[in-house]
């Protein structure tokens, strides 16, 4: 029987779920519950060619979580033959002191709910969802993998903000970067695809879905990231700013009278593409810049101006780079994103080829042209493979 990972990702009003044979590579279900809390909850399973939905109230996390294994059975799964030898969460944060693949127990847990100032949207959700996993499989063992922890070890010149020195040390003010699973997925996927020794080459990751984050990785190991010590930092996204001023904070709560949970609110879920243009889905804002909308347009000027920004940063951190890869929803999918993201950087070792790129695929795939010294990638991530394997690693 193949060892099978529950791997679970909660939001404040979402599960999302995998059910992941780390061995052989694949997802055997996998799907999500949404608008928990709401008398209108959706929830979705994919199962062995069927996916099955349902709409009613779900009331919280439990009843989410129970209801997905209802559908599994329905759909003809049974968890007592699936072979499950634990489950993996994914954790958003975890500060300077939990950076490897952790079972849990109630310290863990204690302490998770200490770092919530660190991450106020993603840890707490995470931790419910922890809380119920354990309380509906007590008998599997628990695995925190942490989002940061990739990012561990970057350099003290990418990781110290050029703040006063002792306020840092006291309050743990460092840049942790996020996405770490993905990015460091994607990078060893990059290298095995071109047959090359992860050790040896230079690469940059751009994780462009609705949340977006750029690494530059020398030998395997990140020199520099663009998120911080908050997973707003950095690109702009979908609905978070990314870099901005931090005099703008200040201004709006003299001037405005806006208090900080309502800027913090407007920067993390009313900014980005969503805030310049109303919507932050990429195929909605193409059919709005061809219909001639100039908010819209704007906003995709903005992200593109930024990610061109990073990645111009990223070829002088590194100085010699041998790889770039593309890789979330917006990074394997939107051919216009990388096209734009890459144009008249030719100069700089970049060319794509428009054939390849504009070519529909799902795999690993070489978009760049045969004479570019640089290498262009679309390799797809797969988080819950990577957090699987690395609960069953933990258990070794």
């Amino acid at each position: 029987m193949q060892r099978t990972v529950l791997v679970l990702n909660s939001g404040s009003s979402s599960l999302k779920y995998s059910m992941v044979q780390p061995d052989p590579g694949i997802s055997v279900a996998h799907g999500i519950v949404e608008k928990i809390g709401s008398d209108h909850a959706l929830a979705t399973l994919e199962f062995g060619g069927l996916k099955i939905g349902r709409e009613r109230r779900i009331a919280d996390h439990d009843d989410a979580l129970r209801l997905t294994f209802e559908m599994f059975a329905e759909a003809g799964g049974h968890l007592e033959t699936l072979g499950l030898v634990a489950v993996g969460h994914r954790v958003v944060h975890g500060g300077r002191e939990f950076y490897r693949p952790t079972v849990i127990d109630d310290s863990l847990i204690a302490r998770l709910n200490e770092l919530a100032p660190l991450a106020p949207l993603h840890n707490p959700p995470g931790v419910l969802g922890i809380e119920v996993a354990r309380r509906i499989l007590p008998d599997l063992p628990h695995i925190a993998v942490f989002d940061t922890a990739f990012f561990h070890d970057l350099p003290a010149a990418a990781a110290t903000y050029a703040i006063d020195r002792e306020t840092a040390e006291a309050w743990g003010v460092r840049r942790y970067g996020f996405h770490g699973t993905s990015h460091q997925y994607v990078s060893e996927q990059a290298a095995e695809f071109l047959g090359a020794d992860p050790a040896g080459i230079s690469q940059i990751v751009l994780h462009l879905g609705n949340g977006a984050s750029a690494s530059a990785i020398v030998g395997g190991r990140p020199v520099d990231t663009s998120m911080g010590m908050t997973p707003m930092e950095g690109l702009v996204m979908g609905t978070r700013s990314g870099d901005v001023d931090p005099g703008i904070i200040f201004y709006l709560a003299r001037t405005a009278a806006m208090a900080t949970e309502d800027i913090e609110n407007m920067l993390n879920r009313r900014s980005g593409v969503y805030g310049l243009a109303g919507h932050n889905d990429f195929r909605e804002l193409h059919k709005l810049i061809e219909s001639g909308d100039a908010a819209a347009r704007l906003a995709y000027d903005v992200y593109i101006h930024r990610l061109r920004k990073y990645i111009g940063a990223y070829l002088a951190v590194l100085g010699n780079t041998d790889v770039i890869s593309f890789t979330a929803g917006v990074g394997e999918n939107d051919a216009t994103v990388r096209r734009d993201a890459l144009t008249g950087l030719a100069p700089l070792g970049i060319e794509l080829d428009e054939h390849l790129n504009e070519s529909p695929g799902k795999g690993p795939r070489v978009i760049s042209a045969e004479n570019s010294p640089i290498t262009v990638l679309v390799i797809p991530t797969n988080e819950e493979l990577a957090i699987a394997r690395a609960c069953v690693d933990v258990l070794a």
